[in-house]
């Protein structure tokens, strides 16, 4: 009997995936860098091919390798600018750069294969600024991008932060010799604040899989990710004993405890000691104490908990459901952080669950 473990739904990710495609009108582009966001990039490429993506976006040669060994054939785009260095690894792998640096521009354009240019629009991370494009143009006739991009830094919040950005995109675009033909510049939270598209293909990443950029959007995300449980120990204890390291937290009154073999070394990270609950049996359970490397606590006294009973850290169990912004809010960090934790330890099992009802 396996003791812990991550849930990935597969059929819920490709949904999330069709509803970005139908509300931005163009072909996607997903994100599956860090691992598939801690899903398992291979397995969620292998899933989204049902969507005819027009291809997908990792951050490193290896991950974009590792597709390619695992029979992805579509286009393979790593958004980290490469090193020189690192421009045989590309070539090989048949993987297409993002290049803004115009030295690697420049030397990338001896191979003869595709690259995209990036543009920094405010985003100060990557990118040939958008001011310089202008005087690169010799370098961009020469080595024409077949698609050329930028990145929102605050798509999801009600701003003037994209028009600027997307005034100096249009910008640099018109500074080109010749235009690409791929132009795109929309995330997930871009698609969900605007529709449809009016670039070639949108860069769906964390909606994929299952969470929303901000409340109340006209698109609300099916949860892709659970991590499960079992409860391996039991025990009573009195009134004013403590849990776990450092004595943060004691017991008022006699308590019930029970022990799950996840911890921080699986990514249930330490800052949800104290805050974050867990489901069991549809009722909410509090964590007690700190979370330990391989081990959470929590009190489990107004439960029938038996040693063997399923503990849900993350994810849907009868009616509730532990969200991604949930386990965020409860430590005060990103849920980009809690999503990719995951790929630490914990083995992973693949399901295709259908739509819940009412679902569209």
């Amino acid at each position: 009997m396996t003791r812990a473990w991550v849930e990935i739904d597969l059929a819920a990710l490709c949904r999330n995936g069709a509803a970005v495609a139908a509300r931005a009108g163009v072909p996607i582009l997903p994100m599956i860098k860090a691992d598939g966001y801690g899903t398992g990039a291979l397995r969620a490429a292998l899933a989204l091919e049902s969507l005819a993506p027009w291809g997908f976006g990792v951050a490193t040669v290896t991950e974009g390798t590792e597709l390619r060994r695992g029979g992805i054939r579509r286009p393979i785009v790593v958004f980290t600018p490469i090193l020189r260095t690192e421009i045989d690894a590309v070539r090989r792998a048949d993987l297409t750069p993002a290049l803004g640096d115009p030295a690697v521009i420049e030397s990338w354009a001896r191979t003869g294969r595709p690259w995209q240019l990036q543009i920094d629009t405010g985003m100060s991370r990557a990118g040939l600024r958008w001011d310089e494009v202008a005087a690169h143009g010799e370098l961009l006739a020469r080595a024409v991008p077949e698609g050329v991009f930028t990145h929102f830094h605050s798509a999801q919040q009600l701003d003037d932060s994209r028009d600027e950005q997307e005034r100096r995109f249009a910008k640099a675009v018109a500074a080109m010799p010749v235009r690409p033909a791929l132009v795109h510049a929309e995330n997930g939270p871009a698609v969900e604040r605007r529709a449809p598209s009016t670039w070639s293909i949108c860069r769906p990443g964390i909606f994929l899989y299952g969470v929303p950029a901000f409340a109340g959007g006209p698109l609300v995300p099916e949860p892709v990710v659970a991590v499960r449980a079992r409860i391996v120990e039991l025990r009573t204890i009195p009134d004013g004993e403590s849990v776990s390291y450092d004595a943060t937290w004691r017991a008022s009154g006699p308590r019930r405890i029970a022990t799950v073999p996840v911890g921080y070394a699986d990514g249930y990270r330490r800052a949800f000691s104290n805050r974050a609950t867990a489901l069991l049996g549809g009722r909410r359970i509090p964590v007690t104490g700190r979370v330990t490397m391989d081990m959470t606590m929590f009190d489990v006294t107004e439960t029938d908990a038996a040693l063997g009973d399923l503990v849900t850290l993350l994810g849907a169990d009868g009616d509730d459901v532990v969200t991604v912004g949930d386990l965020a809010a409860a430590g005060e960090i990103s849920p980009y952080e809690v999503l990719t934790g995951l790929k630490l330890r914990l083995p992973r099992r693949y399901v295709q669950n259908a739509a819940p009802e009412g679902a569209s």
